[in-house]
């Protein structure tokens, strides 16, 4: 069947990363243990103002691996995946929201569906990996997102997508499966895809921390999405 007038052709799809990538849900739900750190909040709420970092780092900074804040979410890697489980619900809730708006149509309402659908399956994924692990899923928090106008939306997507990234290599010198790490990077290049897509439409860098990526502590990352939790 020919494809709506809408929609892209699978070329457009891998020019604006819509192309097949990262773990299975199956593989990951296999997995005991491990972490998907999800969020995408704080590279970007960093360096709003400037469109590169060219001091990046090649690895977790030691504040990045010293903060144990995830250990309210559990211990060890159940703590880290509670902690990528949190972030994943708000990155899914803020995409759920935004496709209700109204504020966008057509090609790009379809994109916010596709970036959407992939956080929720990272939920699901997640969810079932605490389980296997003998510990019990966070809580969804109740969310709540600015959504005054188009423009503000892409923003704060963009802000979401690069946190997001940050968290996870925040968290992959932590995590003790080999194979759940695995895991954990091919779903945080997800994430880096979904902010380089998002960066670019801002007419930003698609790396705006250089040729490194700079990592985020969970303690940071918990603060950036607090305004978003409804208590």
């Amino acid at each position: 069947m020919p494809a709506a007038k809408n929609k892209p052709t699978e070329a457009g799809r891998e020019e604006r990363g819509f192309g097949r990538s990262g773990v299975s849900r199956r593989q990951l739900m296999s997995m005991a243990g491990g972490s998907v750190a999800l969020g995408a909040l704080l590279a970007a709420c960093g360096s709003d103002d400037s469109d590169s970092g060219e001091t990046g780092s090649t690895g977790p900074t030691g504040s990045a691996m010293a903060d144990d804040s995830t250990a309210q979410f559990g211990k060890g890697d159940v703590g880290i995946m509670n902690y990528a489980l949190t972030l994943e619900y708000l990155e899914t809730a803020f995409y759920d929201d935004v496709a209700k708006s109204g504020l966008f149509k057509g090609g790009d309402l379809e994109t916010i569906r596709k970036f959407g659908g992939q956080e929720a399956e990272h939920v699901a994924a997640l969810t079932a990996a605490v389980k296997q692990a003998g510990g019990k899923p966070a809580p969804k928090p109740k969310t709540e997102f600015p959504l005054n106008n188009a423009g503000q939306v892409l923003r704060l997507a963009a802000t979401v997508e690069n946190l997001g990234a940050a968290a996870y290599l925040g968290q992959a010198a932590r995590i003790r499966s080999p194979e759940v790490l695995a895991a954990a990077l091919s779903i945080h290049s997800v994430e880096g895809r979904h902010a380089a897509v998002l960066n670019t439409l801002l007419g930003k860098t698609p790396v705006p921390d250089g040729p490194f990526a700079e990592p985020a502590a969970a303690g940071m990352v918990l603060n950036a999405v607090q305004p978003f939790i409804v208590s």
